[in-house]
């Protein structure tokens, strides 16, 4: 592979970085490319996830919101649950966060059998996390200031992925809010903030980040 393809996948990703860099991979690549595997697979793993039991229509609240049957017999939702999402980004990680909505206020306890709650079941402690991007932002912080196009495909994979993944939850339910930066404006917000104190030759502009 001479060079990515336009929308390369995480395979063709890694595969680019061993071979410019002679299979020399930092580990903080290697850390955001494991979670990115993870977060790639979040539907199909066995093992249970937040965002697979926020799919889950057995723990929602269908006498709230109603279900109907369509021409075909399966069961359709009346009205899609209102939930909130949050980009959270700690000194580490990327996180993506859920709140059910309740008399247009976000819950942010536990919830069992409320008639007002979209779901029959929150617990914030294993649902309100959905995914978590481990090391993303020492991973941004590397690839500014030194990283390479395959570092720079990742982490455009990255937002990328996660718009894909709330995308997949708007199907689902009536998101009302999105609060916090997205991957693409945390990068951008972080290069204006580096640009003012430090020469662009130490610390690249982030490239199409959106794309």
């Amino acid at each position: 592979m001479n060079k990515l393809p336009e929308n390369p996948n995480l395979k063709e990703i890694n595969a680019y970085k061993k071979k410019i860099n002679w299979g020399e991979i930092p580990t903080i690549y290697q850390l955001t490319m494991s979670s990115m595997s993870d977060i790639d697979g979040i539907l199909s793993h066995g093992f249970d996830s937040a965002f697979k039991q926020l799919l889950d229509q057995n723990n929602w609240n269908l006498k709230l919101l109603g279900e109907k049957s369509d021409q075909a017999g399966n069961r359709v939702v009346v009205n899609k649950a209102k939930i909130m999402l949050y980009h959270v980004m700690t000194e580490q990680h990327y996180e993506l966060h859920c709140y059910p909505i309740i008399n247009n206020e976000r819950v942010l306890h536990a919830q069992l059998n409320n008639p007002k709650c979209p779901f029959k079941k929150w617990t914030p402690e294993t649902m309100q996390m959905l995914f978590r991007l481990n090391a993303l932002i020492p991973f941004i912080a590397f690839t500014f200031q030194q990283g390479d196009e395959a570092d720079y495909a990742l982490l455009r994979y990255a937002n990328h992925r996660v718009e894909e993944l709330i995308n997949l939850l708007r199907e689902s339910f009536d998101i009302i809010d999105i609060k916090g930066y997205s991957i693409a404006e945390f990068c951008k917000e972080i290069y204006r903030k580096h640009a003012r104190s430090q020469s662009s030759d130490s610390f690249e502009q982030p490239d199409n980040m959106e794309n």
